[in-house]
């Protein structure tokens, strides 16, 4: 079976990606990385992003909110 999007091929390789609010997004390996992101994992499988993701995300809110002590509530 094809994928149509490539964020959703389970057999795909996806980078980590990270933006200045230290957020995280996975991103398919053969798309152009969008603006303002940067790469912190080379191209994985994505159980195994998700592994990293799990193990290193511990923040859901944005940096912003974060630092001023806003619940996202």
């Amino acid at each position: 079976m094809e994928f149509s999007n490539p964020f959703d091929a389970p057999q795909g390789r996806f980078f980590i990606l990270e933006n200045t609010l230290q957020q995280f997004s996975l991103w398919p390996e053969h798309c152009a990385l969008p603006d303002g992101w940067v790469v912190v994992c080379e191209p994985a499988p994505n159980e195994e992003c998700q592994r990293w993701l799990l193990a290193n995300w511990t923040q859901l809110q944005p940096a912003t909110f974060a630092k001023e002590g806003v619940n996202g509530e």
